[in-house]
């Protein structure tokens, strides 16, 4: 590294920063290892949040530790220090890890030569930077519509215990001024350099191990609402906001049908008209009505439109709706219940929301708008609100309508979330979980629309309150111990 032009265009501190970091390469892992249960924890939570078979970039690798724990298929690792870049190398062999300066305009060609990227991390590193805007910025013209960037940092309540850490020699000392920054800076920052914050979390309220007993306080206790603001690891996950550039994607829409005779036609005909091209596919589920005969004649009655009729081979509405979604074409699929008290003239609103960008996964509310008399039962309307609540804080998006039928993906995210269901496992008697844990766990943007919830026209519910209601209650169990309790 060239000293003057260190010292003709860095500032006093970021000299000061890169000298304890270039001293500093060859005596990082014994640190790392005096405090190996914290960054393990650390690295498990990272790991939680990547993908299968993805591409990783870790801006200020440092030594490579962390790169070599990260469960991915393509690791890139850049560092400021070129002494950390040497002893990187090593540590992660199996990683590309270059010179370079996230604050410096002139590098991001060097860097971009190795994307794509699906993940780009910042362990830290907003602790380091000058300007934490322009590094954000920088990163930002990394990522490609669907890279999602995960910031990693210190909770600015731990500072005073750090610092004493530092004192009594249980972490390495800072020789230079450290960004403590809250989760509200983090946003505004993410907001001032065009990316998207998505998701918070936070973990460790024990950073050691102190016979179990830490760890399980980390498993259980931490994750909790008031204590999870005093846990000293927080996580920021954001994506690059995008373009709203209309586009005209095709659209597959889904109609589940379980007597539901009364309601083929009406789906046609009153169902929106997108700017892409629809496949209308209807899913009939062992009706005891003439379900299917209906949804023949109507194929034949509608030729301009293209209807595709199939047969559901197991049971229920989960098992119909993926059996429909692997055989559709289009490029957003739609799910539309076949009782329409969603009213199917509303999916174009669903539409525009992935077609804009807006979002990448929709959710319908009937929570919002007043509903029609005898539309939900009074005890399914306050289960819904009090499970959505508990449903917001699980999943850490918001959600006031969890068991609205109406869901809308692009199909590429459908296979995502398909190809991560063995993390879930056979779990949804609902059809709705799946969906919804699946788009939170890849961290899609998820995005409610309101509808005006109607009264059945035709036939009756086939919701048990007390029976689902258990099995609600199960989801939140589950939904903990898979997405929090980690």
């Amino acid at each position: 590294m060239n000293k003057t032009l260190q010292s003709e265009n860095w500032s006093t501190r970021k000299q000061a920063m890169f000298q304890h970091v270039e001293a500093s390469a060859s005596d990082r892992a014994r640190w790392i290892n005096i405090n190996l249960y914290y960054h393990k924890r650390d690295v498990a939570y990272l790991n939680f949040i990547l993908s299968k078979d993805c591409s990783v970039l870790d801006i200020g690798c440092g030594n490579g530790w962390l790169l070599s724990q990260l469960n991915a298929r393509v690791k890139c690792g850049i560092d400021l220090s070129p002494s950390m870049v040497d002893v990187a190398k090593k540590t992660c062999p199996e990683a590309t890890v270059i010179q370079a300066d996230i604050e410096a305009r002139s590098d991001l060609k060097k860097i971009r030569d190795h994307g794509p990227f699906d993940y780009i991390i910042l362990s830290d590193t907003l602790a380091f930077l000058d300007d934490i805007e322009v590094g954000l910025s920088h990163v930002r013209q990394l990522c490609g519509p669907s890279t999602r960037v995960i910031l990693s940092r210190y909770n600015q309540l731990w500072e005073p215990v750090l610092k004493f850490g530092e004192l009594i020699g249980r972490k390495q000392r800072m020789k230079f001024d450290l960004n403590w920054i809250s989760r509200d800076d983090v946003r505004s920052f993410c907001a001032l350099s065009g990316l998207d914050l998505l998701t918070s979390e936070s973990h460790q309220i024990i950073p050691f191990r102190l016979l179990g007993l830490g760890h399980l306080m980390n498993k259980w206790l931490a994750p909790l609402p008031l204590i999870r603001a005093l846990n000293l690891r927080q996580y920021v996950v954001a994506r690059p906001e995008l373009d709203q550039k209309r586009f005209k994607p095709s659209v597959s829409v889904i109609v589940p049908v379980r007597n539901e005779a009364g309601n083929i036609e009406p789906a046609v005909k009153r169902l929106s008209k997108f700017p892409g091209d629809l496949e209308l596919i209807y899913v009939e589920g062992n009706s005891s009505d003439n379900s299917w005969d209906e949804i023949q004649r109507v194929k034949t009655a509608y030729k301009d439109t293209n209807i595709v009729a199939l047969k559901q081979l197991g049971k229920g509405k989960g098992d119909a709706v993926h059996y429909a979604f692997q055989q559709a074409s289009g490029d957003i699929l739609m799910i539309l219940d076949g009782d329409l008290t969603v009213p199917p003239e509303d999916m174009i609103k669903f539409y525009n929301v992935l077609a804009l960008g807006i979002g990448e996964f929709v959710n319908g509310s009937r929570l919002v708008y007043g509903m029609e008399k005898d539309a939900m039962r009074f005890l399914n309307y306050y289960a819904n609100r009090t499970f959505a609540r508990i449903f917001s804080y699980l999943l850490n998006q918001q959600f006031t309508d969890t068991l609205c039928g109406t869901k809308v993906m692009f199909r590429r995210d459908y296979e995502k979330i398909l190809s991560n269901k063995s993390f879930f496992g056979d779990f949804d008697p609902f059809g709705d979980f799946d969906f919804i844990f699946g788009a939170a766990k890849l961290n899609l943007k998820i995005i409610e629309v309101p509808v005006r919830y109607r009264a059945r026209t035709y036939g009756s519910t086939q919701i048990s309150r007390f029976r689902h209601g258990f099995m609600l209650l199960q989801m939140v169990i589950f939904a903990f111990r898979k997405l929090k309790a980690i």
